[in-house]
Protein backbone atom coordinates (compact mmCIF):
# COMPACT_ATOMS: atom_id res chain seq x y z
CA UNK A 1 0.00 0.00 0.00
CA UNK A 2 1.49 3.23 -0.72
CA UNK A 3 -0.72 5.58 1.13
CA UNK A 4 -2.18 6.01 4.20
CA UNK A 5 -5.49 5.45 5.30
CA UNK A 6 -6.14 8.03 8.15
CA UNK A 7 -8.44 6.56 10.45
CA UNK A 8 -5.65 3.59 11.55
CA UNK A 9 -3.39 6.22 12.68
CA UNK A 10 -3.51 7.39 16.48
CA UNK A 11 -3.37 11.40 16.25
CA UNK A 12 0.50 11.57 16.73
CA UNK A 13 0.77 9.54 13.47
CA UNK A 14 -1.61 11.68 11.97
CA UNK A 15 0.04 14.97 12.50
CA UNK A 16 2.88 14.55 10.43
CA UNK A 17 1.16 12.95 7.61
CA UNK A 18 -1.35 15.64 7.03
CA UNK A 19 1.45 18.04 7.37
CA UNK A 20 3.55 16.61 4.47
CA UNK A 21 1.25 18.41 1.93
CA UNK A 22 0.01 15.05 0.08
CA UNK A 23 -3.29 14.99 -0.71
CA UNK A 24 -6.42 13.96 1.15
CA UNK A 25 -8.98 11.55 -0.32
CA UNK A 26 -12.36 11.68 0.40
CA UNK A 27 -14.78 9.04 -0.86
CA UNK A 28 -18.68 9.56 -1.28
CA UNK A 29 -20.43 7.00 -1.60
CA UNK A 30 -24.34 6.79 -0.78
CA UNK A 31 -25.32 3.82 1.90
CA UNK A 32 -28.98 4.11 1.87
CA UNK A 33 -30.01 4.92 -2.13
CA UNK A 34 -32.24 2.54 -4.43
CA UNK A 35 -31.21 0.89 -7.05
CA UNK A 36 -33.60 -1.01 -8.35
CA UNK A 37 -34.80 -4.36 -7.59
CA UNK A 38 -31.82 -6.08 -8.06
CA UNK A 39 -28.94 -4.04 -6.43
CA UNK A 40 -28.71 -3.11 -2.70
CA UNK A 41 -29.43 0.28 -1.31
CA UNK A 42 -25.70 0.25 -0.48
CA UNK A 43 -24.67 -0.23 -3.60
CA UNK A 44 -22.67 3.44 -4.26
CA UNK A 45 -21.04 2.75 -0.74
CA UNK A 46 -19.58 -0.61 -1.81
CA UNK A 47 -18.46 0.71 -5.52
CA UNK A 48 -17.12 3.96 -3.41
CA UNK A 49 -14.99 1.85 -0.91
CA UNK A 50 -13.69 -0.57 -3.79
CA UNK A 51 -12.39 2.22 -5.87
CA UNK A 52 -10.73 3.94 -2.37
CA UNK A 53 -8.98 0.48 -1.88
CA UNK A 54 -7.68 0.85 -5.57
CA UNK A 55 -6.62 4.48 -5.39
CA UNK A 56 -4.82 4.20 -1.64
CA UNK A 57 -2.88 1.16 -2.89
CA UNK A 58 -1.77 3.00 -6.13
CA UNK A 59 -1.02 6.24 -4.92
CA UNK A 60 1.08 8.14 -1.84
CA UNK A 61 -2.06 9.68 -0.50
CA UNK A 62 -4.26 10.19 2.44
CA UNK A 63 -7.30 8.27 2.63
CA UNK A 64 -10.29 9.35 4.90
CA UNK A 65 -13.32 7.37 6.03
CA UNK A 66 -16.40 7.44 3.34
CA UNK A 67 -19.05 9.47 3.68
CA UNK A 68 -22.30 7.62 3.19
CA UNK A 69 -24.80 10.42 3.18
CA UNK A 70 -24.81 12.87 0.44
CA UNK A 71 -27.51 15.44 -2.04
CA UNK A 72 -29.59 12.34 -3.24
CA UNK A 73 -33.16 13.70 -3.97
CA UNK A 74 -34.11 12.22 -7.03
CA UNK A 75 -34.48 8.81 -4.98
CA UNK A 76 -36.69 9.93 -2.39
CA UNK A 77 -40.07 8.15 -3.79
CA UNK A 78 -38.23 4.50 -3.14
CA UNK A 79 -38.18 3.56 0.45
CA UNK A 80 -34.60 3.33 2.31
CA UNK A 81 -33.25 6.08 0.15
CA UNK A 82 -31.86 8.82 2.29
CA UNK A 83 -30.87 12.45 0.97
CA UNK A 84 -29.45 15.82 2.49
CA UNK A 85 -30.30 18.98 1.74
CA UNK A 86 -28.29 20.70 -0.78
CA UNK A 87 -26.77 22.88 1.71
CA UNK A 88 -26.17 20.52 4.53
CA UNK A 89 -24.05 18.49 2.24
CA UNK A 90 -21.86 21.05 0.71
CA UNK A 91 -21.16 22.70 4.36
CA UNK A 92 -20.51 18.39 5.59
CA UNK A 93 -17.54 18.61 2.59
CA UNK A 94 -16.32 22.16 3.91
CA UNK A 95 -16.18 21.62 7.32
CA UNK A 96 -13.80 18.36 6.66
CA UNK A 97 -11.82 19.97 3.92
CA UNK A 98 -11.44 23.02 6.72
CA UNK A 99 -10.91 20.93 9.83
CA UNK A 100 -7.75 19.15 7.77
CA UNK A 101 -6.80 22.03 6.57
CA UNK A 102 -5.77 23.28 9.83
CA UNK A 103 -3.36 20.56 10.64
CA UNK A 104 -1.48 21.43 6.94
CA UNK A 105 -3.55 19.04 4.58
CA UNK A 106 -4.79 22.05 2.31
CA UNK A 107 -5.55 19.06 -0.83
CA UNK A 108 -8.72 17.28 -0.79
CA UNK A 109 -9.79 15.17 -3.99
CA UNK A 110 -13.32 13.54 -3.18
CA UNK A 111 -13.73 10.35 -4.47
CA UNK A 112 -17.65 11.27 -5.91
CA UNK A 113 -19.17 8.07 -6.54
CA UNK A 114 -22.79 10.17 -7.26
CA UNK A 115 -24.22 13.01 -10.13
CA UNK A 116 -26.83 15.12 -8.16
CA UNK A 117 -23.74 15.39 -5.42
CA UNK A 118 -21.42 17.45 -8.48
CA UNK A 119 -23.91 20.60 -7.26
CA UNK A 120 -22.41 20.66 -3.67
CA UNK A 121 -18.92 20.14 -4.44
CA UNK A 122 -18.66 22.65 -6.80
CA UNK A 123 -19.92 25.59 -4.67
CA UNK A 124 -17.87 24.07 -2.01
CA UNK A 125 -15.02 23.98 -3.81
CA UNK A 126 -15.28 27.74 -4.09
CA UNK A 127 -16.13 28.12 -1.16
CA UNK A 128 -12.43 26.51 0.07
CA UNK A 129 -10.46 28.26 -3.06
CA UNK A 130 -11.31 31.87 -1.35
CA UNK A 131 -9.20 29.97 1.74
CA UNK A 132 -5.92 28.82 0.15
CA UNK A 133 -8.04 24.82 0.27
CA UNK A 134 -7.96 23.46 -3.05
CA UNK A 135 -10.77 20.57 -3.68
CA UNK A 136 -11.53 18.90 -7.32
CA UNK A 137 -13.46 16.11 -7.51
CA UNK A 138 -14.23 12.97 -9.70
CA UNK A 139 -17.35 14.31 -12.18
CA UNK A 140 -19.28 10.29 -13.17
CA UNK A 141 -21.00 12.38 -16.57
CA UNK A 142 -18.19 12.46 -17.95
CA UNK A 143 -15.34 10.34 -16.06
CA UNK A 144 -14.37 6.97 -18.15
CA UNK A 145 -16.67 8.53 -21.16
CA UNK A 146 -14.97 6.80 -23.77
CA UNK A 147 -14.87 3.15 -22.20
CA UNK A 148 -18.84 3.69 -21.47
CA UNK A 149 -19.43 4.68 -24.96
CA UNK A 150 -17.70 1.84 -26.42
CA UNK A 151 -19.35 -0.85 -23.74
CA UNK A 152 -23.01 0.87 -23.90
CA UNK A 153 -25.83 -1.40 -25.74
CA UNK A 154 -28.97 -0.13 -23.97
CA UNK A 155 -30.81 2.39 -25.81
CA UNK A 156 -30.46 5.30 -22.50
CA UNK A 157 -30.10 5.22 -18.80
CA UNK A 158 -28.02 6.26 -15.98
CA UNK A 159 -28.95 4.88 -12.82
CA UNK A 160 -28.65 1.16 -11.50
CA UNK A 161 -28.15 0.55 -15.34
CA UNK A 162 -26.15 -2.11 -17.68
CA UNK A 163 -23.50 -0.31 -16.91
CA UNK A 164 -23.65 0.37 -13.35
CA UNK A 165 -24.47 -3.40 -13.11
CA UNK A 166 -22.26 -4.77 -15.09
CA UNK A 167 -19.57 -2.73 -12.42
CA UNK A 168 -21.14 -4.39 -9.42
CA UNK A 169 -20.82 -7.68 -11.07
CA UNK A 170 -17.34 -7.29 -11.16
CA UNK A 171 -16.36 -5.90 -8.21
CA UNK A 172 -19.07 -7.36 -5.87
CA UNK A 173 -21.41 -10.50 -7.87
CA UNK A 174 -22.24 -11.44 -4.82
CA UNK A 175 -24.53 -8.71 -4.56
CA UNK A 176 -26.12 -8.31 -7.45
CA UNK A 177 -29.58 -10.41 -8.06
CA UNK A 178 -29.56 -10.75 -11.92
CA UNK A 179 -33.32 -12.28 -12.45
CA UNK A 180 -34.86 -9.51 -10.52
CA UNK A 181 -33.31 -7.10 -13.22
CA UNK A 182 -35.68 -5.59 -15.41
CA UNK A 183 -35.12 -2.81 -18.06
CA UNK A 184 -36.57 0.56 -16.74
CA UNK A 185 -36.31 2.70 -20.59
CA UNK A 186 -38.50 5.69 -19.69
CA UNK A 187 -37.73 9.17 -20.43
CA UNK A 188 -35.39 11.99 -19.44
CA UNK A 189 -33.45 11.82 -16.18
CA UNK A 190 -34.45 13.15 -13.62
CA UNK A 191 -36.29 12.63 -10.66
CA UNK A 192 -37.43 8.93 -10.36
CA UNK A 193 -40.81 8.26 -10.32
CA UNK A 194 -42.60 4.92 -9.47
CA UNK A 195 -45.20 5.25 -11.63
CA UNK A 196 -42.57 5.59 -14.46
CA UNK A 197 -40.11 3.43 -13.24
CA UNK A 198 -41.58 0.74 -10.36
CA UNK A 199 -38.24 -1.23 -9.94
CA UNK A 200 -36.14 2.14 -10.01
CA UNK A 201 -33.94 1.83 -12.39
CA UNK A 202 -33.19 3.92 -15.48
CA UNK A 203 -31.75 1.98 -18.15
CA UNK A 204 -31.25 -1.78 -19.53
CA UNK A 205 -29.94 -3.91 -16.62
CA UNK A 206 -30.49 -7.00 -17.89
CA UNK A 207 -27.52 -6.32 -20.53
CA UNK A 208 -25.30 -6.03 -17.95
CA UNK A 209 -21.80 -8.61 -17.75
CA UNK A 210 -19.21 -9.40 -15.74
CA UNK A 211 -16.85 -8.50 -18.34
CA UNK A 212 -18.34 -4.92 -19.11
CA UNK A 213 -17.68 -4.64 -15.46
CA UNK A 214 -13.74 -5.42 -15.62
CA UNK A 215 -13.46 -2.88 -18.12
CA UNK A 216 -15.31 -0.10 -16.81
CA UNK A 217 -13.07 -1.14 -13.58
CA UNK A 218 -9.71 -0.66 -15.05
CA UNK A 219 -10.83 2.57 -16.95
CA UNK A 220 -12.10 4.37 -14.57
CA UNK A 221 -9.40 3.31 -11.83
CA UNK A 222 -6.73 4.71 -13.95
CA UNK A 223 -8.69 7.82 -14.78
CA UNK A 224 -8.73 8.28 -10.98
CA UNK A 225 -5.23 7.90 -10.60
CA UNK A 226 -4.03 10.06 -13.32
CA UNK A 227 -6.53 12.68 -12.02
CA UNK A 228 -5.02 12.49 -8.56
CA UNK A 229 -1.82 12.14 -9.77
CA UNK A 230 -2.16 15.95 -11.69
CA UNK A 231 -4.14 17.20 -8.50
CA UNK A 232 -1.35 16.74 -6.24
CA UNK A 233 1.59 18.19 -8.31
CA UNK A 234 2.87 21.71 -7.05
CA UNK A 235 2.38 23.53 -10.52
CA UNK A 236 -1.95 22.26 -10.75
CA UNK A 237 -4.17 24.42 -12.01
CA UNK A 238 -7.69 24.11 -11.25
CA UNK A 239 -10.44 23.57 -13.82
CA UNK A 240 -12.72 26.49 -14.17
CA UNK A 241 -16.15 26.12 -12.24
CA UNK A 242 -18.38 24.26 -14.44
CA UNK A 243 -21.31 26.37 -14.54
CA UNK A 244 -24.42 23.92 -14.02
CA UNK A 245 -23.10 22.95 -10.88
CA UNK A 246 -23.94 26.71 -9.47
CA UNK A 247 -27.42 26.85 -10.52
Amino acid sequence: MKGVVLERLAWPDAEPVLASGRPCVLPIGARLKEHGYHLPLNNDYVAAEWLARQVVERLDVVLLPTLPFGFFPAFLEFPGSVSLRLEAFRDTVVDIARSLARHGARKLYVLNNGISTNWGLAPARDILAAEGVQLEFLDLTTANKPMKDRLRTQARGTHADELETSFMLHIAPELVRMERAVPELHDAPGPIRRAASPSGAFGDPTRATRAKGEALAAGLVAEICAAIEAFAAPDFAPRPTDPRYLK
